[in-house]
């Protein structure tokens, strides 16, 4: 079973026909994951998933037995959860996180877990405890990060849909690189209860797939309230199908300057541009903007993100679950030992760097500027949103750059979250969908709306997708 050409529709439409049964939907997908992810390494865990159901109901569940991927920080019950790190090798959850709950009542099947940043640490899915996840487009190339895995497992044809999770830009800059589809929904339209936290004032799960109408019904499920996470929303989540097929005439579209600037390889700007270009044929209404706080959003975001990891970090201690050193002597080797060896670099650095910012003596010059700014972010988003729909550029500055490339440099690294951070920090709605190649690499163009606004978000991505039709192009880095 190969993806590429398949939808949810399609495949929802053959196994309500009985031409394809749900059990060998799942075995015939975990067979050909177990074949071409030695090429990927996309995946930590692949479940020989048990027999669906025999009374799965396809006319009202659409996810009713598809495969779906879930990215590896989010637990399910009885299934070994890693977050791609040492220290949580071995752990198994007892609970689901609030979204596999809502995917199980809608009959959907899992098949495994995939790779990602050490805690979703990074922008390459090269800080993974258990190796790089390569891009289908070119296996030398990195397939973005944190979601690498998930947006390799879909790019490859792989499973239909996958969840991925949005710190930074997660979801969005992988979906760039790989040549597909990701969106981020608002802040607190996802319930994060069972994501293993990293920032929690920046984290949302979110979806990642070939087509957009497969995200826009994998997010209908997985959106709305939660008693258990006290940031979800309350809002009444809209179908978000009812914003596709729709046209752009009059759509008011703002093009940040900031986001079109020469820092911006050439190649992926003459891309959005001809995006753009499309959309003001097609009767939008352009405007440029300035977001002038744009020159801090990197900084700022680093600072508020560490913190907030090295507080949700303090929990992995070798104490209750996951790693503990073999050879600790006292109480203080448990804690000391087992957190070294269990964390990778990356992530010992975030720790150490959001340690510094919280402590007493730079508290007040860091974190609480950096506090400051993103408010300022916040109002540079509401003054364009006032007079403007959506929020248009590039996903990334480049296309996917090469394995081992930047690893050591993680200041270089840092700036490829430039154009997607802002949305982290503003609670903002945005996705990347295919803009074209260049160079024979996928480009991603950015979508933002405002809060709880993702049907805007999926109206462009569901137009430019129809204009395009990228979704028909094949991964070139993937053998027959």
């Amino acid at each position: 079973m190969n993806y590429l050409k398949e939808t949810i529709d399609s495949l929802n439409k053959q196994l309500a026909s009985g031409e394809l049964s749900a059990e060998k939907l799942t075995t015939d997908t975990v067979a050909n994951i177990k074949a071409t992810d030695k090429q990927l390494n996309a995946w930590i865990t692949v479940y020989d998933a048990a027999k669906p159901a025999a009374d799965l109901d396809f006319a009202k569940n659409r996810l009713a037995g598809i495969p779906i991927a879930i990215k590896d920080n989010i637990v399910i019950d009885g299934m070994r959860t890693t977050a791609a790190s040492h220290i949580l090798d071995n752990f198994v959850p007892v609970y689901d996180a609030t979204v596999i709950t809502k995917l199980r009542a809608a009959q959907a099947t899992f098949v495994g877990k995939t790779n990602m940043d050490e805690f979703a640490m990074g922008s390459s899915t090269e800080h993974s405890y258990f190796g790089a996840t390569h891009n289908p487009w070119n296996l030398d190339k990195v397939p973005g990060g944190s979601s690498g895995g998930s947006a390799a497992a879909v790019a490859s044809g792989q499973v239909v849909a996958a969840l991925g999770s949005d710190t930074g830009g997660s979801i969005r800059q992988p979906a760039a690189f790989n040549g597909i589809f990701g969106i981020k929904p608002t802040y607190g339209r996802v319930s994060r209860w069972g994501l293993i936290a990293f920032g929690s004032s920046l984290d949302q799960i979110g979806v990642m797939s070939k087509r957009v109408r497969d995200s826009a019904e994998v997010l209908n499920v997985i959106s709305g309230y939660d008693e258990h996470d006290s940031t979800v929303s309350e809002k009444a989540v809209p179908d978000f199908t009812e914003f596709l097929d729709q046209d752009v005439k009059g759509l008011r579209v703002a093009v940040p300057r900031e986001y079109m600037s020469d820092s911006v390889d050439a190649g992926v700007r003459t891309a959005v541009e001809h995006e753009i270009d499309v959309l003001r044929q097609a009767g939008a209404i352009i405007n440029e903007v300035s977001l002038p706080h744009t020159k801090y959003v990197v900084p700022t975001y680093y600072i508020i993100a560490s913190s907030e990891a090295s507080s949700n970090l303090q929990r992995f201690d070798g104490i209750r679950y996951g790693y503990r050193a073999k050879d600790a002597k006292n109480l203080l080797d448990v804690y000391v030992k087992s957190r070294s060896e269990g964390f990778g670099e990356e992530v010992k650095r975030r720790i150490m760097l959001g340690s510094f910012t919280l402590s007493a003596g730079s508290y007040d010059a860091f974190f609480r500027q950096a506090a400051k700014v993103r408010t300022l972010i916040c109002d540079d988003f509401d003054q364009i949103f006032a007079d403007n729909d959506v929020i248009l550029g590039p996903t990334t500055t480049t296309t996917a750059f090469g394995i081992g490339e930047e690893i050591s440099d993680p200041l270089k690294m840092y700036n490829n979250d430039i154009l997607t951070i802002s949305a982290n920090l503003a609670g903002l709605p945005a996705a990347s969908v295919p803009a074209g190649l260049t160079g024979g690499m996928p480009v991603g163009l950015q979508i933002m709306a405002k809060r709880f606004d993702e049907g805007n978000v999926f109206k462009v991505a569901d137009f430019i997708e129809r204009q395009n039709k990228f979704y028909e192009a094949k991964p070139a880095g993937m053998e027959d």
